[in-house]
C-alpha cells in the first residue's frame, strides 16, 4: 500500500470578502452542531475526557462554551471550505432580505 498524500484544493491565492469572513463563524458553529448531533444520535454523551469505549467526549457542549482551540479547528474547516468554493470558480452571494 502506498503512502497517502493529501492534495487539498490550492486556496493560497483566495481572499475572502469581509461579508464572507463573517459567514465563517456561522459555518463553524453549524459544523460543530452537526458533529455533536451525530455523536449524540450515536449514543455519545458529555464527559470530562474523551473515552471511545464509554462514548464520552468533552466537546459535546454548545459552541460558545468550546475552548478557542476547538473553535479554531471548526473555523479553519469552514474557511477552507469557503476558499475552496471560490477557488473552484463559484461565487457566494447573499440574497437581499425580503
Amino acid at each position: 500500500m502506498s503512502a497517502y498524500l493529501p492534495q487539498p484544493i490550492d486556496t493560497s491565492a483566495v481572499s475572502l470578502s469581509p461579508d464572507i469572513l463573517q459567514l465563517t463563524e456561522q459555518l463553524a458553529e453549524n459544523a460543530h452542531n452537526q458533529w455533536a448531533q451525530q455523536r449524540l444520535q450515536s449514543g455519545w454523551r458529555y464527559g470530562v475526557t474523551r473515552d471511545d469505549a464509554h462514548k464520552t467526549h468533552p466537546c459535546l457542549i454548545s459552541y460558545d462554551q468550546l475552548p478557542e482551540s476547538e473553535k479554531d479547528y471548526d473555523r479553519n474547516t469552514a474557511m477552507e471550505s469557503l476558499k475552496a468554493i471560490v477557488a473552484l470558480g463559484y461565487r457566494i452571494i447573499k440574497e437581499p432580505s425580503v
